[in-house]
């Protein structure tokens, strides 16, 4: 599967005659072009937030477009933009036949019960025909254009996608590339230490003339348990093996692609942890070293993974 960003644009424009049909044949159609011009602009967010620009006419298709949108996307603050423009020969439409015969039967039924209500003039009877004529083909065109929109911010999201997933390994790569230098300077870094405790027991011993050889004995046992004890605090295998766990599972679910921003979030945090702990049992410069450039490159894990789906 794909591995989707959350940053993307995309826009969509569907054009649809929206008049009503002349009454002859041959006549030519009278009415509106509309053009229904729908714009997607994504960002991350750490769920999905949809915000819906639409003119006042179109807002009873927000239900139908929330609905679009969330079967679309799983995550991101997404906005949706709609513009219609309308063009035509005639502003007006031209009604048919059975739709002003209706009209008069409803105006006398009206005036019937109403003798003094006033008769329709042209304007209100031409409005009157347009409003269900026009409705539904508009509608129409609207969803048709945030589905195609849809489609075009996916690729794009997928697009941005591909070029995060690629820094994320290059990033994964060096991380790699620090754990196996930290791996041989370990067993180093404990012979060292476990080296200057003897030799400062040994000149203790020295300085204060130990009167006899167990209390000698002692002393050099006693340093010898001191350094043990030391290299167990400073000892970090455990912490480079997380490292590389969590690495390979990193690794794993770029592979796999989905939705995987959270968990690797998730593992992000865990790197980082494991970093810390480096840096904090460190005992020589050559590990500092290498846990501050660890922590730099999870930073930059992490500000590529908040844009991950």
């Amino acid at each position: 599967m794909p591995v989707y960003s959350m940053t993307g644009y995309a826009s969509a424009t569907e054009r649809g005659q929206s008049g009503t049909p002349a009454v002859s044949a041959d006549a030519p159609r009278t009415g509106r072009s509309n053009a229904v011009t729908v714009e997607l602009r994504s960002v991350n967010s750490r769920f999905l937030d949809l915000a819906l620009r639409l003119p006042d006419d179109y807002r009873a298709l927000e239900p139908a477009l929330r609905e679009a949108l969330t079967a679309a996307f799983k995550r991101g603050k997404i906005e949706l933009r709609l513009s219609v423009e309308q063009t035509g020969t005639s502003t007006q439409g031209q009604p048919q036949p059975e739709q002003l015969l209706d009209l008069a039967r409803l105006e006398n039924l009206v005036q019937s019960w109403l003798p003094k209500a006033a008769p329709m003039t042209v304007a209100e009877a031409l409005s009157w025909c347009r409003s269900g004529a026009t409705t539904q083909v508009a509608d129409d065109l609207v969803l048709a254009a945030t589905r195609a929109a849809c489609v075009g911010l996916n690729e794009a999201r997928g697009r941005e996608g591909d070029r995060l997933v690629a820094i994320l390994m290059e990033r994964v790569q060096r991380l790699r590339q620090l754990v196996a230098q930290a791996l041989p300077l370990l067993p180093q870094v404990v012979a060292r230490q476990q080296q200057r405790f003897i030799e400062r027991w040994n000149a203790a011993v020295e300085t204060a003339g130990a009167s006899s050889s167990v209390n000698a004995e002692q002393i050099a046992e006693r340093a010898l348990n001191e350094a043990a004890a030391f290299a167990v605090r400073i000892d970090v295998a455990e912490e480079i093996a997380r490292l590389g766990a969590h690495l390979d599972e990193i690794e794993r679910l770029l592979g796999a692609g989905g939705e995987l921003g959270k968990r690797l979030d998730f593992l992000i945090q865990e790197l980082h942890r494991e970093a810390n702990t480096l840096g904090s049992k460190s005992a020589a410069l050559e590990l500092t070293q290498i846990s501050v450039e660890m922590k730099v490159l999870i930073e930059q894990l992490r500000e590529q993974v908040q844009n991950i789906e």
